[in-house]
């Protein structure tokens, strides 16, 4: 009688063990770059719903309303009167980071910025950076 042992031997195991240890050192920072992209990309259109609301606004209600934007705080508040109407934290939701080359801006009741010449925010998490820029119109693109 001949018997017949099944398993995988130790050695076996120790190279499928190596070979998907190198598989995940090439996988992970891949996964983690696009995590950030694509949280940065979400941020990015975040903020541009934000704009629009705005301009959108001041134009339905016939009066300004002004976008602050606190880059430390990683924040958008969108207010009128100086009663805030909408507040959108992109630092905790999505974990980028903020910087803008103003502090505010202004839309007028024709849907027309102030203070939006040469408005831009940079969006940052990671290696991946999106740059998010406001007309003197009060158009926007990123």
């Amino acid at each position: 009688m001949v018997r017949s042992w099944r398993g995988f031997s130790l050695v076996e195991l120790m190279v499928v063990l190596a070979l998907i240890a190198l598989v995940m050192l090439v996988a992970v920072p891949r996964f983690a770059a696009l995590r950030d992209g694509a949280a940065v990309r979400a941020a990015a259109a975040e903020t541009a719903r934000a704009f629009a609301t705005a301009r959108e606004m001041a134009v339905l209600r016939r009066t300004p309303m002004s976008i602050a934007i606190d880059a430390v705080g990683g924040t958008l508040e969108l207010r009128s009167s100086g009663v805030v109407v909408l507040r959108r934290d992109l630092r905790a939701t999505y974990q980028v980071g903020l910087a803008a080359n103003r502090d505010s801006m202004v839309y007028d009741p024709r849907g027309l910025g102030y203070g939006a010449s040469n408005l831009t925010l940079v969006l940052r998490r990671g290696q991946a950076v999106d740059t998010f820029v406001v007309s003197r119109l009060g158009r926007t693109r990123w």
